[in-house]
């Protein structure tokens, strides 16, 4: 099966998407994973991207789509993939539909802003391996010590509440629509936020058919 996972930032889409596609057997594709993967393998397309990345500018659709695509034609990706990150506007899902890019399901996970706002403050990310955490939801072994590799966790700066809201503003404006252009398609799946996390990902496989 081959899935998008749609959601404002802090929703959960990763770590739902991880479950998912664990459940399918399945790769997860994380945009920001696949760019840092070109980037440090020094394709031409992560070069391409690198250099707009570096005079701070945004990243052109067609890059973003290449690096996309190319990740999508690996071997594991025949029998389905989940995207998470990609797309985030609906410029980029119709230019994945004109390069062959199709999709299955659209899973959109709702959750009220200001739920997103006390949540993504207590999210922590440790410095030295990047796996991801939550004081409450999804809490380490040992406080503030990463269970992977032992390194600090730490608190990232877009997590502090201004600039959360500031990000849910631009997922409002220009990657919200997005469920109105999966919609008129078919595939968009709309699933509540549970609490726990257990409870959102049986919703979502309920969603797509599959016995939680």
């Amino acid at each position: 099966m081959k899935i998008i996972m749609l959601g404002a930032p802090g929703a959960g889409k990763g770590t739902q998407a991880k479950r998912i596609a664990a459940k399918y057997g399945i790769p997860h594709i994380s945009t920001g994973d696949i760019f840092r993967a070109n980037i440090k393998g020094g394709t031409e397309l992560g070069m391409k991207a690198k250099e707009y990345m570096d005079q701070g500018k945004l990243v052109p659709d067609e890059v973003i789509i290449g690096i996309i695509n190319d990740r999508l034609q690996e071997p594991d990706c025949a029998n389905g993939y989940i995207l998470d990150g990609v797309p985030r506007t609906i410029a980029q899902a119709e230019a994945m539909e004109q390069a062959g890019i199709s999709f299955d399901a659209v899973v959109a996970i709702e959750i009220p802003d200001e739920k997103i706002v006390a949540r993504m403050g207590g999210r922590r990310v440790c410095e030295h391996c990047g796996a991801s955490y939550h004081i409450v939801n999804i809490p380490p072994k040992t406080e503030g010590v990463c269970d992977v590799c032992g390194g600090k966790l730490v608190q990232r700066k877009d997590d502090d509440p201004e600039t959360v809201r500031d990000r849910l503003e631009v997922y409002h404006r220009e990657t919200e629509p997005l469920k109105g252009f999966y919609e008129a398609r078919g595939i968009l799946k709309t699933v509540e936020d549970q609490s726990p996390v257990d409870g959102t990902t049986q919703a979502i496989l309920r969603a797509l058919g599959v016995d939680a």
